[in-house]
């Protein structure tokens, strides 16, 4: 049997579940502390919300809603499977906590909903959440996703992103404490960061009690003061080619944990709203382009790992 080079998230969750696990995407209608003038406004540089949600998530339909008509459209996909109820857009710890503990629970209601799965900004998650997840934790599955996107100070503030590196440690790590599964989020490519510092990423994260990653190559997108920023300063961006990223990617799963799952190694923004790259492939295309290039070079995820010999 074909074995994957590094280790593949989906893989993970159909061993826990023994079947076949859907995210269904859910927009709760959050709002952000990067956009309504608690951390700054406008948001992140490159964010574009409606780049990456599917046309059945809309925050006017209620979360019940939304859940079932993202089952309908998968059901026909995969007759026996069940699902991850994901608040994806934009901050889904961002609110009071008997609100968040309604919405949570309305999704968790939903028929073969077996867990959520909560994507949220490292500086917007209070204990008192924490303990309740704990308490959910231990009959479902719970899972909190951290935008970390880069572990350099200095470009997260270029981005505007409004926290810092050790905001991320500090939260990824009590989350873990409290036995709550953990995710983080890593732009590779992002204005101004070099290959070296795209390495020292991986060995950064590599030290965090996470379970799962997503990589993100740069996206411009249309309506983005990044956009305006690849117009005005184009020298200030490397963007790579498909081919170049593979590479890049691959090096960066050799210096990473091989106890960390990958969920995803792109993202892919509507076509209308991109500006560039534009690389032309699916997800499901760059993925077997990983892994033929991982075969090729005859190596894998964590091959040049190195634990910290910190204490």
């Amino acid at each position: 049997m074909y074995k994957k080079r590094y280790i593949d998230y989906a893989l993970v969750l159909k061993q826990q579940f023994s079947e076949r696990i859907q995210k269904i995407s859910i927009n709760a209608g959050f709002t952000c502390p990067n956009r309504n003038g608690e951390k700054g406004v406008g948001g992140c540089t490159y964010c574009n919300n409606q780049s990456f949600l599917p046309e059945y998530c809309r925050p006017q339909k209620s979360i019940t809603q939304q859940l079932e008509e993202g089952i309908l459209f998968f059901h026909h996909k995969y007759q026996s499977q069940k699902y991850l109820a994901y608040f994806q857009s934009y901050t889904n710890t961002y609110g009071d906590l008997s609100y968040l503990k309604n919405l949570y629970e309305e999704a968790l209601a939903v028929p073969n909903v077996v867990g959520i799965v909560i994507g949220t900004r490292p500086d917007c998650v209070s204990d008192a959440l924490l303990d309740y997840l704990s308490d959910i934790a231990k009959e479902k599955y719970v899972m909190i996703e951290y935008g970390i996107e880069s572990t350099c100070n200095k470009t997260l503030d270029f981005i505007n992103r409004g926290h810092s590196y050790e905001d991320a440690v500090v939260a990824i790590k009590k989350t873990a404490e409290k036995n709550i599964l953990t995710g983080a989020h890593l732009i590779l490519g992002l204005p101004k960061e070099s290959k070296q510092q795209q390495m020292l990423h991986a060995k950064a994260i590599s030290e965090l009690p996470i379970t799962t990653l997503k990589l993100h190559q740069l996206q411009i997108v249309k309506g983005t003061r990044m956009a305006e920023q690849f117009i005005e300063h184009p020298e200030w961006f490397s963007l790579y080619s498909a081919e170049e990223y593979i590479d890049l990617v691959i090096d960066f799963l050799e210096v990473l944990n091989p106890e960390i799952a990958i969920e995803r190694f792109i993202s892919q923004s509507p076509k209308e709203l991109l500006l560039a790259p534009d690389w032309g492939l699916k997800n499901f295309e760059f993925v077997a382009k990983i892994d033929k290039r991982m075969q090729q070079r005859n190596t894998f995820q964590g091959r040049l790992y190195q634990p910290s010999t910190k204490h």
